[in-house]
């Protein structure tokens, strides 16, 4: 395909919805996770709703997460110096004075709870519609046993997506866990919805060794039908649908019926931090041994295990890509296509304009 020069940047788009934890972090004590790099305060009110807004107080921007800041009810009170908050940031008091000045009070961010996510919205109030949120639903679906984590990686968002829509590194950096060389052998499909901003790339392999990512947790002996289909929804959500089943295994029917065959759902929701770092959220959601605790340790600790491996070599390369300094020149090829098209989709939507940030308070 050619080369190009790219400059890989990592400006924030902040008018998208972005997971900021899963919903069994949050609870009655109240952490910090910094978004696009805004640093936002989770909690839970007593009625168990999420609150979602800035950790730096109005008065001398001590981080309102630090000790011995603490809830009391459904108020939030700064240790340091005891401003209180609502749950709607608004301040209800402040020392040595009963007036509370009228523009003390914190920003608060949109906040929805979906498929076992907390998703935030960062941008402009008004625009934030909660029907934008893609949805993971296999996660909360109980025909589905699930496992998750959160791995922080020290590189800019972008470089994840490109890692994420080119599976053919599983055969090179993930061999001896879910890497086999047909992933690299088979070429790719692309399908592009820029209305949308949906990205979709598949692999289809009818005859595949089986990795033993899967031998191990389906038990299959032998080689194997293998397929990868990728949804990349911009700028936050990775879905990839996995279909394996023993080699010969006929394709599922007309009305998705697919009895024979093994179904796992990878969802990675990719949340900017900084500029230069990622909030790199990953589950794997599967549909057989859902009692199985053997499986299902096995399934957490080798996803982990790849996961920290893309952590590894992204903070390689984010370290590379900063030392290079501005554009540099980069050599693409056929499986670039979906990365190349993700690309566009996330120059575009920078383009359009995506608001000037809530900031720390009003």
């Amino acid at each position: 395909m050619g080369s190009l020069v790219h400059d890989q940047q990592s400006s924030f788009i902040r008018n998208q919805w972005y997971v900021a934890a899963y919903g069994r972090e949050v609870g009655r004590e109240p952490f910090s996770r910094t978004v696009c790099g805004e640093p936002v305060l989770l909690w839970r009110t007593q009625d168990g709703a999420v609150t979602a807004m800035s950790d730096r107080c109005v008065h001398r921007r001590f981080p309102l997460s630090q000790k011995p800041s603490h809830l009391a009810g459904d108020q939030l009170v700064c240790g340091y110096h005891g401003f209180t908050y609502g749950a709607d940031g608004v301040c209800v008091a402040v020392p040595g004075q009963r007036r509370v000045p009228r523009t003390a009070r914190l920003t608060t961010y949109p906040v929805a709870e979906r498929d076992a996510f907390v998703w935030v919205w960062i941008g402009e109030r008004d625009a934030a519609d909660e029907a934008l949120i893609p949805r993971a639903p296999w996660l909360a679906d109980p025909a589905y046993t699930t496992v998750s984590g959160m791995e922080p990686l020290a590189a800019r968002y972008g470089l994840l997506v490109d890692n994420l829509l080119d599976l053919s590194h599983e055969t090179y950096l993930h061999g001896g866990y879910i890497g086999t060389p047909e992933v690299a052998e088979t070429p790719i499909t692309t399908e592009v919805d820029e209305e949308r901003g949906v990205v979709r790339v598949g692999r289809h392999m009818d005859d595949a060794a089986c990795p033993p990512f899967y031998a191990e947790s389906t038990g299959i002996q032998g080689r194997i039908t293998r397929w990868q289909d990728i949804e990349y929804h911009a700028p936050c959500l990775y879905l990839l649908h996995s279909r394996i089943a023993p080699a010969g295994t006929p394709p599922p029917a007309a009305d998705g019926a697919d009895p024979d065959a093994f179904h796992v759902e990878v969802v990675y929701a990719i949340t900017p931090e900084t500029e230069h770092s990622t909030h790199d959220f990953w589950a794997v959601a599967r549909d057989f041994a859902p009692g199985d605790r053997r499986v299902t340790d096995f399934l957490h600790d080798s996803n982990r295990t790849v996961v920290l491996q893309d952590v590894v070599a992204l903070d390689v390369l984010e370290k590379a890509v900063e030392a290079e300094g501005g554009g540099y020149q980069e050599l693409s090829i056929n499986i670039d296509t979906g990365g190349l098209a993700a690309r566009r989709i996330l120059d575009r939507l920078r383009a359009a304009g995506s608001g000037a940030g809530a900031g720390a308070a009003t």
